[in-house]
């Protein structure tokens, strides 16, 4: 149904300078490992801070996860700075590409398949034009949710939910200002 295919932003996938991974499961992690592995950027950042869910340090547990698989320790680049957002994320990787020896102008960003859209919104807003941002959803076959989203109920939560944060973000990081910004930066939780 058009209501979830909206949400989804699914195009090939070409070559980058580097994959993000937004913080979450390890079927995240695991997607850009294989993505590193078959040649589509050198590098992956992970971002995220601690997570009182999972009970870890996102960046930490991201580069654990690839040294085992076999990626190289320069292969690997981690921020640790605590985030409550995609828009934070995507700003701990501007920040992380400021300082990069190396220039980066194109980026893969990892993520559910139901928040695609927003998070390409977000990347695009703060990478600029001047970057490159390719969108690599992890397939659904890997992943609890259904592309068939109406059948499933947490499916259906996941894409109320991803509506509901279109709206925000759009709100927060788009059309607000004074006051009304500063009031929804405060409802920003993990």
């Amino acid at each position: 149904m058009q209501i979830g295919n909206y949400l989804v932003v699914d195009e090939p996938v070409g070559r980058a300078d580097i994959i993000h991974v937004i913080a979450g499961d390890d079927y995240r992690t695991d997607y850009a490992i294989e993505l590193y592995r078959n040649g589509s950027a050198p590098m992956v950042f992970y971002s995220g801070g601690w997570c009182t869910e999972h009970g870890y340090y996102h960046g930490a547990h991201g580069r654990e996860r690839s040294l085992a698989a076999g990626i190289p320790a320069g292969g690997i680049a981690t921020d640790e700075a605590t985030v409550t957002s995609t828009y934070m994320e995507a700003q701990r990787l501007k920040a992380w590409i400021d300082q990069s020896p190396h220039p980066v102008r194109s980026v893969i960003v990892v993520t559910d398949a139901f928040s695609t859209r927003r998070t390409s919104w977000v990347f695009h807003w703060v990478l600029g034009n001047e970057i490159r941002v390719q969108m690599a959803p992890v397939p659904f076959d890997r992943t609890p949710y259904r592309q068939q989203w109406w059948k499933d109920a947490g499916s259906r939560a996941y894409v109320r939910d991803e509506y509901s944060k279109l709206a925000y973000n759009l709100l927060r990081y788009r059309l607000s200002s004074g006051w009304l910004q500063r009031w929804l930066a405060s409802l920003d939780t993990e």
